[in-house]
């Protein structure tokens, strides 16, 4: 039985653990005990408390896996990449790193190594979508919209972070790249600000977030942009602390302490925006391509809305985010996906058969796309 090796045990990490935990052996790594004693009711799981900032901890602890899983907090993504592929294992990682993974292309490629990056909902199957279509249209427009919220939209924030605070207060500080013309432009986070309305859920609001990330040079496509969701007033409330300083990384001097504003701000924000272990949320997407099929036009949509899942008590962000990434996994512990170096999601969808098992693999878990097409 091949063996996976997970790194992070959070709310999407867990559910990563479950799923492949079916099928293969595996181990799952965290500093966080609180987090380890959650896969008690799976015994077949083995749990190791573990400093995940030592790259020595991590190649002594990957030496005989078949794959490794990264699904640790963005800061700790680049070096986590780079030290799993410097063993020469192959990854499938989920975190929003900041940096530019092709940095890590020719090393992966000197090590045979697949390494699957940025492997979740948005990016990850956005991802995917645009690259498997953009093998049959000529593609003009890629809009995506998404957000995870909870089902109570409660006073103040009406949000609850399915992950880590502090990536989320990235995406609300790091400025949003878009396409426009064939150019990148960019704008501020949380700008663009507009309400649109959705079935099952009514009007969201929506905003730039710098989310295209690898489809900004892999793809060439005259005009992108992916957009975050959130229940209206969410915005105009993270924009008041921007400006008031509080998501700031310069370090400030309080009683002769350093610390940036934001790591404050971040703590200060968990406890009231982390999920409670049964609070039902959701996750919503949709996906517009534009573009011309056989000299005619054609537009494409995808809808997601998937719900927390009560009998297993599994959250809607791990389960779109999770489930693509085990997906994604067992593409390469099967064969199916050999490429070497980095891959980025639209990689995988440019490979008609890997996208159609990705997507059988999600909507046999309830995870389903619905699509739609305009003549």
């Amino acid at each position: 039985m091949e063996k996976v090796i997970v790194l992070g045990s959070g709310l999407v990490g867990k559910a990563i653990s479950i799923d492949l935990s079916k099928n293969y052996d595996v181990t799952t790594v965290d500093l966080n005990a609180d987090n380890l004693k959650r896969l008690k009711t799976h015994p077949s799981i083995k749990a190791i408390q573990m400093d995940l900032s030592n790259p020595k901890s991590i190649r002594e602890l990957i030496h005989d896996c078949d794959l490794v899983i990264g699904a640790l907090p963005s800061a700790m993504g680049f070096q986590t990449i780079k030290t799993v592929i410097d063993a020469g294992k192959n990854i499938v990682d989920i975190s929003f790193l900041p940096e530019d993974p092709f940095q890590l292309d020719e090393l992966a490629k000197e090590k045979k190594v697949t390494a699957i990056v940025d492997c979740g909902v948005a990016p990850g199957m956005s991802n995917m979508i645009l690259g498997y279509h953009n093998q049959k249209m000529k593609i003009e427009k890629f809009d995506c919209m998404v957000g995870g919220l909870p089902a109570v939209p409660a006073w103040p924030y009406k949000y609850k972070a399915p992950f880590s605070p502090i990536d989320v207060l990235e995406e609300y500080t790091r400025p949003a790249r878009i396409i426009e013309n064939g150019r990148i432009v960019v704008k501020p986070a949380l700008s663009d600000l507009e309400l649109i309305e959705f079935d099952q859920v009514g009007f969201l609001e929506v905003f730039n977030t710098d989310g295209l990330r690898t489809l900004l040079t892999t793809m060439k496509i005259p005009f992108m942009r992916e957009r975050t969701l959130r229940y209206p007033g969410h915005a105009e409330l993270i924009k008041i602390l921007s400006e008031s300083g509080f998501l700031s990384k310069v370090p400030i001097n309080i009683k002769g302490q350093k610390i940036a504003p934001i790591d404050l701000t971040a703590k200060l924000l968990f406890p009231k925006w982390k999920l409670a272990e049964d609070e039902e949320e959701f996750t919503v997407m949709r996906i517009e391509l534009e573009g011309l099929e056989n000299g005619l036009k054609k537009k494409v949509v995808y809808n997601l809305l998937d719900r927390y899942d009560e009998p297993t008590g599994t959250s809607s962000m791990a389960r779109t985010t999770g489930y693509t990434c085990t997906a994604a996994a067992n593409l390469v512990l099967n064969g199916d996906y050999i490429r070497k170096g980095i891959s980025p999601p639209e990689y995988l969808g440019e490979d008609e058969k890997c996208f159609g098992l990705v997507m059988k693999y999600l909507a046999s878990r309830g995870v389903e796309y619905k699509q739609g097409i305009q003549e």
